[in-house]
């Protein structure tokens, strides 16, 4: 019998990052003999817990000592460190076994941020994810990501099922930076030129908000804050289609294969970040030919211009289909 293979996959957060992981756990599962394990950061489990090509997930909650232990126990064939940061190379250090890293391309974006020097490869995150572990696995499949839900994800209230049966258009407001979420306003008058159905997609920290837009919207509905992250993915998956800043609910609706209308504000697309094997109609939505974009490749609590004008210059228009 041929020897088992055994692979830790490392992705500690966020939501997105996890997400464009999902094409290398697969190829590397269906691979014969192979055993794969993945490590996150406990608030992430729910992310991976229903992935079929996962066969252990390892949590930690602050440290890297908190597992280190129990992975030696393990006997690790490989590690695929997907993060690639301090505490990756220390967990690294720690197991002493072979290893593989992806290229995050600091320098890259620090000169791209910095002087507008742009010599970013145009290649995805995950085709560089796929590029660490091209030895294993071969050739891309192109299937995609993928996002595994179960079904005590679905939401069965009556609102919720009369707004599926009619149709509806899921809108994620919020985004990890205020520098990558548009202006409450904007949000407002871009729902009020569709005549769709919009369900408003975010978390707690989104709720608020999501309330003075269904005050001064026609046909929205507040759900931020009201369910788990995998039930919000629920409703982005049974949306006619989604519009959505760089954040994590858009890879999580490119894994559902939904067109998805994507909004940049500090950051890029360029960064290598956008919706991954985009299914036909899906936008990128943008101001160009800024000249302070990108300010910064992760984001800001505010402009540091001052002026806003990646976002408050977004083309309301852009959000009519076609």
């Amino acid at each position: 019998m041929e020897a088992r293979l055994k692979i830790l996959v490392v992705r500690f957060s966020s939501i997105g990052d996890i997400v464009l992981t999902t094409p290398v756990v697969r190829m590397l599962k269906k691979l014969q003999h192979v055993e794969v394990h993945y490590l996150t950061k406990s608030p992430y489990k729910s992310l991976l817990v229903h992935n079929p090509y996962i066969d252990k997930i390892h949590l930690i909650n602050k440290s890297i000592s908190e597992v280190v232990e129990s992975l030696k126990n393990e006997h690790f064939d490989l590690i695929i460190d997907l993060h690639n940061n301090v505490r990756t190379k220390a967990l690294r250090l720690k197991l002493g076994i072979p290893s593989k890293s992806f290229n995050k391309l600091n320098m890259e974006k620090f000169l791209y941020v910095n002087f507008k020097l742009d010599i970013l490869p145009e290649v995805h995150i995950v085709d560089r994810y796929l590029k660490t572990v091209s030895d294993l696995i071969g050739d891309n499949d192109n299937l995609g990501l993928d996002y595994f839900l179960s079904e005590d994800d679905s939401i069965d209230n009556k609102e919720f099922i009369k707004m599926k049966a009619k149709g509806y258009v899921a809108f994620a407001i919020g985004g990890q930076h205020a520098t990558k979420i548009m202006p409450t306003s904007k949000i407002i008058a871009i729902i009020n030129s569709l005549n769709e159905t919009v369900v408003l997609v975010g978390g707690p920290e989104d709720a608020e908000r999501g309330e003075l837009i269904i005050a001064a919207a026609k046909n929205a509905v507040n759900y931020c804050g009201k369910f788990s992250i995998n039930q919000s993915a629920y409703l982005v998956q049974q949306a006619k289609y989604i519009i959505t800043h760089d954040t994590g609910m858009m890879h999580i609706a490119a894994a559902f294969k939904k067109k998805i209308y994507s909004v940049w504000g500090n950051t890029v697309p360029k960064f290598g970040m956008t919706p991954y094997l985009a299914v036909e109609g899906s936008k990128i939505i943008e101001v160009e030919h800024l000249d302070c974009r990108p300010c910064s490749k992760i984001g800001f609590n505010k402009c540091p211009k001052g002026h806003f004008k990646c976002m408050e210059q977004i083309d309301e228009s852009m959000f009519l289909s076609e």
